[in-house]
């Protein structure tokens, strides 16, 4: 079974990943427009790919930093909806999940 540490340590590196998945998004989204349309079109398309990358990114950045935060204030274990203990099964599979398995399917 995996201690509250575990999940905490677990969570920081995904957070520092995640962080580190930004910033070369950041880097790589077209800063100047090149003077060739097609090339501009080509650009222009990389960037919402990219743009929606890291959308996605920083919602799970947002999980990642929840699951942080409620370890701190000491409800990491528990479900946001009902309140009971989340399977720790469960919890290293997802360990940012703030739900039960029967929270979460009603909610799916």
């Amino acid at each position: 079974m995996t201690s509250v540490t575990q999940f905490e340590s677990r969570l920081k590196v995904m957070q520092s990943a995640l962080n580190n998945k930004l910033d070369s998004i950041k880097e790589n989204v077209t800063k100047a427009a090149n003077a060739d349309w097609n090339e501009q079109a080509q650009e222009r398309e990389n960037d919402e790919v990219l743009d929606a990358l890291g959308n996605e990114i920083r919602r799970e950045l947002n999980l990642v930093n929840g699951a942080l935060h409620r370890i701190h204030i000491g409800e990491y274990e528990f479900c946001d909806d009902c309140g009971k203990n989340i399977n720790p099964s469960r919890l290293e599979i997802l360990p940012y999940t703030q739900y039960c398995i029967d929270c979460a399917s009603k909610r799916d």
